[in-house]
């Protein structure tokens, strides 16, 4: 019998979070079908994202499209910005990335990289310099809710640049962006019920991306587990000739 891609805890986890948004939607919504569109493509996304997979950066780049859409219409600017010019960019990057480090040629799971210490100085000081002209940047524009604005900027910044390089705390920078957002749409839905859609799509993204964190670090120590074992290997066979 061929065995699932997905384990049973994984499809109760898509199924349960895609239920929870369906509720969601037709409890306070019933009318923004994009944002129903947006929420299931994004959860989907990251399941396929937890499992190292670069479809789930494919589908990415769709949710960032529709994402921009809706933060448009409540304008939070920087959410706008933050996902069509920068999160839907780097997607783009980040899915050739993945599927150009296939781990051992298997094209539905990419090899993990670990960050050395010059590469998290160089991400640290990117995602400051962002932070602080994104900031002007919103404030000009005159963005709702400032503050929590642009510290969603500085955690996209950080999970996008962390999602490229292929290290497993890109799902924790994007468990630190989910807290933002359920603050950001928490107080949209205070003007306007309709939003607390978008909120719960938020909080089942934040389950699956603590999920995805603890799936790529159990990756991360399979992988090198059996690169230390074959590279021990290869020393012993050196050593026999």
């Amino acid at each position: 019998m061929k065995k699932s891609y997905f384990t049973p805890a994984e499809r109760l986890l898509w199924g349960g979070s895609a239920a929870m948004i369906v509720l969601a939607f037709c409890l306070f919504d019933r009318e923004s079908w994009l944002t129903l569109a947006a929420s299931l493509v994004g959860v989907t996304s990251l399941i396929f994202c937890a499992k190292g997979n670069p479809f789930g950066q494919a589908l990415m780049i769709l949710f960032s499209l529709i994402y921009g859409v809706i933060s448009y219409s409540f304008a939070y600017y920087g959410e706008m910005i933050t996902y069509v010019g920068m999160t839907m960019p780097m997607a783009v990057f980040s899915l050739i990335a993945w599927l150009k480090n296939p781990y051992q040629g298997n094209r539905s799971e990419v090899a993990v990289h670990r960050l050395r210490k010059n590469e998290w100085a160089l991400l640290a000081a990117a995602t400051l310099a962002v932070t602080v002209v994104f900031y002007f940047i919103l404030a000009a524009l005159g963005t709702a809710n400032l503050i929590p604005s642009t510290i969603s900027v500085t955690t996209s910044c950080l999970a996008v640049l962390l999602t490229y390089k292929r290290s497993p705390f890109f799902a924790a920078a994007y468990a630190a962006n989910d807290l933002v957002l359920i603050v950001l749409w928490g107080l949209a839905a205070l003007e306007d019920l309709s939003y607390l859609s978008v909120f719960v799509c938020f909080a089942a993204f934040f389950v699956n991306d603590l999920y995805g964190f603890r799936s790529w670090t159990r990756m991360e120590k399979r992988q090198f587990a059996n690169t230390s074992a074959c590279a021990r290997m290869v020393a012993a066979e050196q050593e026999d000739r």
